[in-house]
């Protein structure tokens, strides 16, 4: 096991081919096939939906606002419904290549290939470092070429390809500094660079947090797990509160931000009430009211330009509150059910002979890494508990308030590697060291 786990730069460092090759598939996939010609109905929502509507109206003029409007009915004023990394990231490109243009789409995607890419890369590093090169390989090239992987970097406009590879990235981070993967001469040359490493992982959580919220669930076992391994180091304690120090600053413009214009502590979004409505409210199945929401339900829109968004969720807010507290089994129940449509799959109204591989597909993914997993944790393989904490702790919101597939997108990188860990494991034993 040290023997695998014990790996010089060559073993640990991806090849950059992989990012190449996993680029230029996806960047040619969405070109050839013009998935950046979005169809232009319901005034274009299809085009990020309400980070494309935001994106807007920054690039228009009107500031951070307006997640839902249409051009029958006008601007709803300020939003903090969406966290801000990626609507800016719409705006700038609408300044340049136009709203809502096939040019800005194209962009958009072609950014998403790139941090799809990326994160082949880490899931290799994720791979070597506590498992081995073989391990590393097929995880590698899986996530560069399996059409799972890459479906949301190419045809979705929203966030989740940048904030997989951010995560993977992240995770890449807390084994280097835990020295997980490393030789000796490696760790003496970590610990002078510690504390960069420090000030990165609490930039990029950061960066994080402001992109997809949920994810910040995993950060406070994530820094812990870094902080035990590495305590005995010089500084590791005020190393680790630096960290703290530049999350917290990466997050106070945007929390300025909201308490200046809804005079509300917001910390990161502001939908949260909305959507346990929807997802909990009278008639709620474990799937989500759509027909409710006011991108969809003209008079809730009308509501919500009326009462300002912080009354307007604080209101579904109370009233979810109050349905889940008088019918606790009914929540109970509708929770569980999202957590099996987790990892399991959301059922859709696709055809049988669609819909049949396409829930073995995801349903098997989920089957072999949480098996992988459990053989890693039994084997105390170094790294198996951050894996273990990032699997319990980043589904929860979401089995609580709603599931979708693209949820499950940044846990991804994980499941792979620990899928292949676990078909890996199961060769003969003579194989598995000749080829590492």
């Amino acid at each position: 096991m040290n023997a695998d786990n014990t790996l010089n730069d060559d073993g640990v460092s991806a090849p950059w081919r992989l990012f190449w090759v996993a680029f230029l598939i996806r960047l040619l996939y969405m070109t050839l096939s013009h998935a950046y010609r979005i169809r232009p109905v319901e005034d274009h929502f299809q085009f990020a939906w309400e980070a494309g509507r935001i994106g807007k109206s920054l690039a228009t003029g009107y500031g951070y606002g307006s997640p839902f409007a249409i051009e029958s009915f006008g601007h709803t004023g300020p939003t903090a419904w969406v966290p801000p990394m990626y609507p800016l990231l719409i705006a700038a490109v609408f300044k340049v290549f136009g709203v809502y243009t096939a040019a800005s789409a194209w962009v958009l995607l072609a950014i998403n290939c790139v941090f799809s890419a990326a994160t082949a890369l880490a899931t290799w590093e994720i791979a070597a470092r506590c498992f081995n090169r073989r391990v590393a390989v097929w995880s590698g090239w899986l996530w560069a070429l399996h059409p799972a992987a890459m479906q949301y970097s190419v045809r979705w406009l929203w966030e989740m390809s940048i904030s997989t590879a951010l995560f993977a990235w992240v995770i890449v981070l807390a084994l280097r500094m835990r020295g997980v993967g490393s030789d000796a001469k490696d760790n003496s040359e970590a610990s002078s660079r510690q504390t960069r490493r420090w000030l990165l992982f609490g930039c990029l959580w950061g960066v994080i947090a402001l992109s997809t919220s949920t994810l910040a669930m995993f950060l406070p076992a994530c820094g812990l797990w870094v902080l035990i391994g590495t305590w005995k180091r010089p500084h590791a304690l005020r190393d680790a509160a630096l960290a703290g120090v530049v999350f917290i600053a990466a997050l106070t413009p945007w929390m300025l931000r909201n308490w200046m214009v809804f005079h509300a502590f917001i910390p990161i979004r502001g939908n949260l009430g909305v959507e346990t409505y929807l997802g909990n409210g009278p008639g709620s199945n474990g799937f989500v009211m759509t027909f409710d929401h006011p991108n969809m339900a003209p008079d809730q829109l009308r509501q919500y330009a009326e009462m300002g968004e912080v009354r307007y969720v604080a209101m579904r807010g109370a009233m979810a509150r109050d349905y889940i507290h008088a019918h606790r089994r009914h929540f109970l129940a509708i929770s569980l059910k999202r957590a099996y449509f987790f990892w399991v799959g959301t059922p859709s109204d696709a055809a049988w002979a669609l819909e049949i591989p396409r829930m073995l597909n995801y349903s098997f993914i989920s089957l072999a890494g949480l098996m992988g997993l459990a053989l890693a944790l039994k084997r105390r393989v170094v790294g198996s508990g951050l894996f273990f904490w990032a699997l319990l702790l980043v589904p929860i919101p979401y089995y609580m308030v709603m599931a979708l597939p693209r949820f499950r997108h940044p846990l991804e990188p994980l499941l792979t590697v620990l899928g292949v860990y676990l078909f890996q494991s199961a060769t003969p034993r003579s194989h598995r060291e000749t080829s590492a």
